[in-house]
Parts: structure tokens; sequence; C-alpha cells
């Protein structure tokens, strides 16, 4: 098997030999096996033989470098190693994320509403047992948002674009947006989360935008923002995958906004930050890179063959294995149930197109490939609701904001500023 890099990294080569593996880790291989059985490291079978995760096996060596100073351990902390820092927001386990000690997955499967997660996440608050209801969004000068947008060409932006500019005039139009005291904050952060929920409607038609905010919840706003039918079940999806988006630990966003907030960065402006970490194709982007491979495989016969492909050219497979979850992401395990369940009523393009996506999940784990992401799941869901391209990526953008105000608010109680060192090896 070609060596391939499943989560799209850049450092190749990304999976090597038991021998490379060994040497790597000055180890012999009885240890490389008992790390394999451990978690500690990933491993890939192909006709070439057992392929070992290279990115683990680093993580492993800054471990054992210990010894040689700080440096290194720090180093490998960055990389998806050992904890930097303190939270009682959401742990990660084999089970998915855990909300204040609540799993994730139960907490979708049970129907719990999006506002009342957020509300969990951002002030450890038992979900109540009525509906919260949550103060309307704040005024936007949506036709001159609208033109500045579509002012870019013919081109139709992605939904993910007006939530960027929606959050900057936001910060822009209030008259005192600095850190102000909790219950302040919890007011704005409320009226902040259901603005950026109808804007994604903002390129197509502004009037929709404001049709999104007048919906009863933030699912179905963010559902009629992106073009849904309104239905029960569609809106019922919708908030599934936004509790499960709600928080994921110290992942790329949610740690650039907590930079920002130690460096006393108001709550719109930590959004923001967060925004343009997301915007990027190795985090928020990986839903539209695997939208594109449904696409490229367009039906199921011709998914092994894709795959196959890919995996020939040492081509990335986007929407496949993450290193939290070496046995399978609960999170979208759980999304593409709610797809198959939602396509049995769905209109015929959309129920072929999910056969595509359960076609490209068989033959990437006939190849020995990883299990599926949540990036998979947003958008077998969007699919499903037979919601417009891009549309997952932007379900992830609102679903997330929930754990970045957490983030953010969690880490305004702490007095340090997070300023990590480089270890310097220049000359």
């Amino acid at each position: 098997m070609a060596d391939v890099d499943q989560r799209g990294f850049d450092n190749q080569p990304a999976w090597l030999s038991a021998a490379d593996a060994c040497r790597l880790l000055d180890v012999k291989r009885q240890t490389l096996y008992a790390y394999v059985s451990r978690g500690l490291v990933r491993r890939v079978r192909g006709a070439a033989g057992a392929r070992y995760a290279r990115d683990d096996l680093a993580r492993l060596r800054a471990r054992h470098d210990a010894r040689a100073g700080h440096g290194a351990v720090a180093a490998g902390a960055l990389r998806w190693g050992e904890p930097v820092l303190e939270s009682a927001i959401t742990a990660i386990g084999a089970d998915g994320p855990r909300y204040r000690g609540r799993p994730a997955v139960q907490l979708a499967a049970d129907g719990v509403p999006f506002e009342a997660v957020a509300e969990l996440l951002w002030t450890d608050a038992p979900p109540p047992s009525a509906p919260l209801v949550w103060p309307a969004a704040l005024p936007l000068p949506l036709a001159k948002l609208r033109a500045l947008l579509l002012s870019r060409g013919a081109a139709a932006p992605p939904p993910f674009s007006s939530l960027q500019l929606a959050a900057v005039a936001l910060r822009a139009r209030d008259p005192s947006p600095w850190p102000a005291a909790l219950d302040v904050e919890l007011a704005r952060a409320r009226s902040l989360v259901r603005t950026l929920a109808g804007i994604p409607a903002l390129a197509r038609d502004a009037g929709r935008v404001e049709a999104a905010w007048a919906q009863p919840s933030i699912a179905a706003a963010v559902s009629h923002a992106l073009g849904g039918r309104g239905e029960r079940r569609i809106v019922a999806a919708v908030e599934q995958a936004l509790v499960l988006c709600a928080d994921h630990e110290l992942n790329a966003s949610s740690f650039t906004a907590r930079v920002a907030a130690a460096a006393g960065a108001d709550l719109y402006a930590c959004v923001s930050a967060a925004l343009a970490t997301m915007s990027g194709p190795r985090h928020g982007g990986e839903c539209d890179r695997f939208e594109a491979l449904v696409a490229e495989a367009a039906e199921p016969r011709r998914a092994r063959a894709v795959v196959a492909a890919r995996m020939q050219r040492g081509d990335p497979l986007h929407g496949f294995g993450h290193r939290l979850y070496p046995a399978g992401d609960p999170r979208a395990a759980h999304l593409l149930d709610v797809a198959r369940r939602l396509a049995r009523t769905a209109p015929a393009a959309a129920r072929a197109t999910l056969r595509t996506i359960d076609a490209l999940i068989d033959a990437v784990a006939r190849a020995g490939g990883e299990a599926p992401t949540l990036d998979a799941g947003l958008v077998a869901v969007t699919v499903a609701a037979s919601l417009p391209a891009g549309a997952a990526g932007t379900l992830f953008a609102v679903g997330r904001t929930a754990g970045w105000i957490a983030h953010v608010l969690e880490q305004r109680a702490e007095p340090s500023l997070l300023r990590p060192r480089a270890r310097y090896i220049g000359r």
C-alpha cells in the first residue's frame, strides 16, 4: 500500500514501516506492537505490509526526549501531544466528547436543544425541562453587507464567508464591545450566536436572513438560512449536528479563541479569530474536501475505484481517520445513522448521494483505511436534508460557536497570557 496520510497532513511520509518506526523510537518491535495495542500508534495494513502513523511516532518520541529538556516536551504537546492547560469544559474519550461530564452523543440522541447545550458549556447549568428563549438577533445593515459580500465577482461566496463578515461588523457596531461582567457577556453571547445562525442566507437573500432570525430556535434558524425545507425531521437532524459540533476540547479554532481571550480581546474578536482559523482547509474545510471526494465518486459503483486510485497516488482521504478516535469517531457514527433515517423521506437525488457516501465508507474500510470523521457525518446530514454544497462546513462553524465562547469565558478566569516559547534551531 502506498504511504497515505488520511488526515491530509503534509509531513510525508505519513506512514512508516515497522523497521523505520522502531528506528525513530529507538525501541524493539515488541515495544512498538505494545504501543499499537494501547492505542498510542495507529497502524494500517496493505499489500506492502503494516505501516505506522508517523505523527503518532513523533509524539511518542517527544515524550521520550523529556530527559533532554522541556523544549521537546512542549513541542510534542503542541502537536497532538500531552495536555497544555486545564479545562473543565470538555473531556474526550472512546465514546466521544463529554460536555461538563455529559456524553455529547447522548445529549444529541436525547434531543437536548442546542441552546441548552450551549448554556451547559458556558455555565455548567443542567439542561432545563422547558425550552430556552434566547434574545433577538443583533441589528446589522444587511443590504450593505450583502453588497460587500457579492462585490468579489460573479461566483457566489460560500455561506461561511458571511459568518466572518458578520462577526467583524457586529464588533464595529457595538459601542462598548470590550469584556464585561459575566451576565453581560452571556447576554451578548446568546444574541451573537442567534445572529450568526441566520446570516448564512445573506448571499442568497437578505430577506431570508430576517426570516431565519424569526425562527423559534437556533437549529430552525440555521436550517432556514441554509435553504432547508423547515420540516420537523430536518430541524431535528440539524439540531443533533449542532450539538455534536458544539465543542471538541482544544481544537485549532478553540485554542485560537483562548489565545485571543488571554490577550484581553473582546468576544466578537475572539469569535472572529476562531472563524479565521476554521476557514483553513485542514480544519473547517475538511467538510468541503469530503464533499469533493463524494463528487469525484459521483455514484456508488465508482467508490472502490476512486478510493483505490487515491491510495495508489498517495492522496489523502479527507473525512476519514481521527487520531483521537482510533476505533472510530462516535459523532460520525451517530450522524450517519441520523442521515440514513432522514433519507428515507428525502428526494431521490439525496438518497443517491447518500448511497455514494456509504459506498465510500465501505470502500475505505475494505482497503484497510480508517473510520469516517465528524466531517463525513455532517456532509451526510446536509445531503439527507437537501441542503446545498458548503452547508456542512457552515453548520460546523455555527455549532462550534458555543464551544468557542465557553473557552473564552474559561480563559478569562486565568491571569496568565498564553505565550509559548520557541526552541531556536537557526544559526
